[in-house]
């Protein structure tokens, strides 16, 4: 019983994201794609298939998708045309090709068992949240996602050469770039 009651309530939880997403990107069928890969690019972050690094390459491209169909509607009266919307079709389905290839490659985004691993996750799991509930834009987790790839690159560099731990030095910069990233995570999925 208890567990079905949580299988509903997440299920619950996920319809409710997919549906304030394709509230945000509208009832057609490109807004329905864009909210669709949304959905696949918070599931490859939340589960560590795709590196901050992918992810926010991915939210790049799909910003500029996005850039684009707002500036074609703006010039036709807020309609694509038969063209436009092929275009932005193939624009997504090479979208669509990158996350399913990022998703299946050997990069997977590793935590290590220690406190700032702990909270890299928890910041990952943050984004992936505001992806999924629509509370962060492409262009938001792109920068985001950029600044969570720098954190993971500083670490694992002062990692690489202490041998594996971190420094209490290295562990309090660490701890001070993961609080500016995380009231930035929290200033944009807020904004």
């Amino acid at each position: 019983m208890k567990h079905t009651c949580m299988m509903i309530t997440l299920g619950m939880i996920l319809s409710a994201g997919t549906f304030a997403q394709s509230q945000q990107y509208g009832n057609t069928e490109v807004g329905k794609r864009r909210a669709d890969q949304q959905q696949r690019i918070a599931n490859g972050v939340q589960d560590g298939q795709l590196t901050s690094h992918e992810t926010a390459n991915i939210e790049h491209k799909e910003a500029g998708i996005n850039h684009q169909i707002a500036a074609d509607r703006s010039a036709n009266g807020g309609k694509l045309t038969a063209a436009e919307k092929a275009q932005v079709n193939r624009e997504q389905n090479g979208l669509s090709r990158q996350i399913y290839t990022d998703k299946h490659n050997a990069a997977t985004q590793k935590f290590t068992n220690t406190e700032v691993g702990a909270r890299r996750e928890n910041q990952q799991d943050r984004i992936a949240q505001g992806i999924r509930n629509g509370s962060l834009t492409p262009g938001e987790t792109s920068g985001l996602e950029r600044q969570q790839a720098r954190i993971a690159g500083r670490i694992g560099q002062q990692r690489a050469a202490n041998g594996g731990p971190l420094t209490p030095t290295e562990r309090r910069q660490a701890n001070r770039s993961l609080n500016r990233s995380s009231n930035r995570i929290y200033r944009k999925k807020h904004n």
